[in-house]
Formats: C-alpha cells, sequence, structure tokens
C-alpha cells in the first residue's frame, strides 16, 4: 500500500474511534453508491451523520477539509440519500468533517459538525 493510502487509512481508523469516543454509534464504514464513498456514517442522538475523512500529512498545502469541494459535497449528498432510502431511515441527518493532520509524527484532529450547513446552491438558468 502507498504511504499516503497508508496515512488515509489510519485517518479514518482515528476519525471512527475519535467520533466513538465522542458518543457517535458507527453504523457503516466506506458506505459506496455509484462512484461516491462516505467514509463513516454514525448515530449522534437524533441524528444520522455522514462524516467525510481528509487526511494530510501537512497543512503546507492548506488544511484538509478544503479538499471537500462543492463537487464532493453534492456526490456525498447523493450517496447520503441513498442510504437512507435502503436502511428505510427517517431521521435528522448532518454531514461532518473530521479534518486530521500529522503534526510532530501524531495526528492533530479537527471535527467540523454541520460543515455543509445552511450551503446554498446555484441555479444557473432560472426564470
Amino acid at each position: 500500500m502507498a504511504e499516503h493510502n497508508q496515512l488515509g487509512a489510519k485517518g479514518e481508523e482515528t476519525a471512527t474511534e475519535f467520533l466513538a469516543a465522542n458518543g457517535h454509534t458507527i453504523l457503516a464504514r466506506n458506505y459506496k453508491h455509484g462512484k461516491c464513498e462516505i467514509d463513516i456514517i454514525s448515530r449522534d442522538d437524533s441524528f444520522t451523520v455522514f462524516t467525510e475523512v481528509k487526511t494530510r500529512s501537512t497543512d503546507y498545502f492548506g488544511f484538509p477539509e478544503e479538499a471537500v469541494d462543492k463537487k464532493k459535497r453534492k456526490k456525498i449528498r447523493r450517496a447520503a440519500e441513498e442510504y437512507m432510502y435502503e436502511n428505510k431511515l427517517d431521521t435528522n441527518i448532518r454531514f461532518d468533517i473530521v479534518s486530521i493532520t500529522q503534526v510532530n509524527g501524531k495526528l492533530k484532529v479537527y471535527h467540523i459538525k454541520d460543515a455543509f450547513f445552511n450551503e446554498a446552491e446555484s441555479v444557473d438558468d432560472f426564470e
């Protein structure tokens, strides 16, 4: 496995442990729908939480969460809708990002709750 893949796998494992330690019940990991994968799906109080994990060896080129662009968020939303439909869930949902950076050999975890909140989508040809 390539070094960056190992770091990514370590980041996902760390994020899963972090969420569980903070009260989340893990429902699924690496859920795939079409070309999209949701890293972690969990339950937090009354919410089904869809979490994208981004891990980087440094923040030199920006913070890991900045890699979750509009296109990625749209795919995650679609996959989340499918997960809710497949599992016949009717709960509140939330989209979180766990951003992990390696600092002096240790992983620094930053949990961004409701990361997609209040995000407007533009409509180009609205009449």
